[in-house]
């Protein structure tokens, strides 16, 4: 459980520098399209990549939930 929490903590620093937002703006988004728990069901696949690939995932799965 650690590991993963550690991992959701990678993700929104990698996610906000990349697209140059705040640490609260990051998490509203990843609340808003549920990808904390995506991250969390798929850690086991997802925490073997890297910082740039994960944020290029991140946006497809949300771009994937936009209206």
């Amino acid at each position: 459980m650690p590991e993963i929490i550690g991992f959701k903590t990678f993700c929104i620093e990698q996610y906000k520098h990349e697209h140059n937002m705040t640490g609260a703006e990051a998490i509203r988004l990843f609340k808003r399209y549920g990808v904390l728990d995506y991250i969390a069901s798929f850690f086991d696949v997802l925490h073997a990549f890297g910082g740039k690939y994960l944020v290029q995932d991140i946006d497809l799965f949300i771009q994937a939930r936009q209206p």
